[in-house]
């Protein structure tokens, strides 16, 4: 009887082979290498730089080249356009028929002055000029009645010429047939020059007189005249004791109290135009030497943006500030009270075909002289200079090309770094 053995569970196994070893160290160079390789371009890039950041701790930008919108945006505030301020146009008590924010038409009445020296006065004048009107009719008469006699005067001399120019004609004849006397001849010559004499006078008389009668009769006239045109001016004060509303909107403050007793041209109310509003601005002194009226600006109220010029620049520095009006291009917003606030563009500049890039922190840090130009992982500090700004750009003069990327957030922190490595 045979035992049984683990024979049959035995497997032959070869000998080892000296290749596999040799597959071992290959391999691990190969990864030796690539790795290298790999490492070789950080390593160098770490060997160069001088100070590293993290990438999400920058903010990168492209330089672009296309056009440039110089602007800056501020804070305005809505004020009346039209506001005039009401005077009293004579001392007196005042009535006012409204009240502060009471709705007005243009032409109402808003306030009316007691002012008894001027009405008296009035009636004086008119009084005056009553009596001036049937002096002027007396005269009328008189100057009529005077031209009749002159006419009758004239018209009696006339008739003795006619008489004294036919008695000559007969005495003409009488005496070429000898039925009359030489005496009696003159005489009649006489009377025929005496009655020509006469009438030259008359008439220069009647023309004389009705001279002195016409002059007295304009004289007259224009004290007429005078004393119209001064009852007018005092009907014009007496009418400007009630105070009309100039523009159609809402009254303002009132100066006085009721029943007051005002002085001449004291103020005493306001009225505020609704329908004509203007947005008052404050611009930094700094941008002072670059106003201009007739800048195109734009007024954002709500969602909507409005066009808008400026059309007001103050001539005085005040607190560092410029004060200037913009007045909306035609339609105006619904809606708009009085020093509601706005925000409000300037329009400054226009280029076209600049380069660009967006505004950062980097024109602070660097003064506008610096920028670092991103690639291959790496910052490299460069020289730029910079042109006109606005909110949101910055024109590059040189230093950066269109297509190259820059940090745009601040450098402060590379502390003037040459070479910044970027980690991801």
């Amino acid at each position: 009887m045979s035992i049984s053995d683990t024979s049959a569970q035995d497997v032959a196994i070869a000998p080892p082979s000296n290749r596999r070893p040799i597959l071992i160290w290959l391999a691990v160079a190969g990864v030796f290498l690539v790795a290298l390789w790999l490492v070789t371009p950080v390593l160098a890039r770490w060997s160069q730089a001088e100070q590293s950041v993290a990438l999400e701790r920058l903010r990168l930008a492209e330089v672009r080249r296309g056009d440039f919108v110089r602007d800056i945006s501020v804070q305005g505030r809505v004020v009346a356009a039209v506001s005039p301020t009401l005077y009293a146009s004579k001392s007196g008590t005042v009535t006012f028929a409204v009240e502060s924010g009471d709705s007005v038409e243009a032409g109402q009445v808003l306030a009316t002055i007691d002012s008894p020296e001027i009405e008296n006065r009035l009636a004086q004048e008119q009084s005056r000029l009553l009596s001036l009107q049937v002096e002027m009719e007396r005269q009328q008469i008189t100057t009529r009645q005077q031209q009749l006699e002159n006419q009758k005067a004239e018209d009696s001399a006339s008739i003795a010429l006619k008489a004294a120019q036919r008695e000559m004609q007969r005495a003409e004849r009488a005496f070429q047939r000898g039925a009359l006397i030489e005496v009696d001849y003159e005489k009649a010559q006489d009377d025929l020059q005496t009655a020509e004499l006469l009438h030259r006078h008359a008439v220069l008389d009647t023309e004389l007189d009705n001279e002195r009668l016409d002059f007295e009769l304009r004289t007259t006239q224009l004290s007429v005249d005078q004393q119209e045109l001064l009852v007018a001016d005092l009907i014009r004060q007496v009418d400007e004791l009630e105070v009309l509303s100039p523009v159609s909107g809402i009254v303002g403050n009132l100066a006085v109290n009721q029943k007051t007793n005002v002085a001449e041209n004291q103020a005493i109310l306001s009225v505020v135009d609704l329908s004509a509003f203007e947005v008052e601005v404050q611009i930094s002194e700094s941008y002072a030497d670059d106003l201009a009226i007739g800048m195109q600006a734009e007024v954002r109220a709500g969602s909507s943006v409005y066009p808008a010029t400026l059309v007001a620049v103050s001539p005085e520095i005040i607190a560092n500030q410029v004060t200037g009006r913009v007045r909306f291009n035609g339609q105006v917003p619904d809606g708009l009270r009085q020093n509601q606030r706005l925000t409000t563009r300037v329009l400054l500049e226009e280029k076209a075909n600049v380069i660009t890039v967006q505004r950062g922190q980097f024109f602070d840090s660097g003064n506008g002289r610096v920028a670092y130009v991103v690639a291959d992982g790496m910052a490299r500090r460069r020289a730029i200079t910079t042109g006109a700004t606005s909110l949101n750009t910055i024109e590059i003069l040189s230093g950066l090309e269109p297509g190259e990327t820059i940090i745009i957030s601040g450098t402060d922190t590379f502390d003037g770094a040459e070479t910044v490595l970027i980690n991801n």
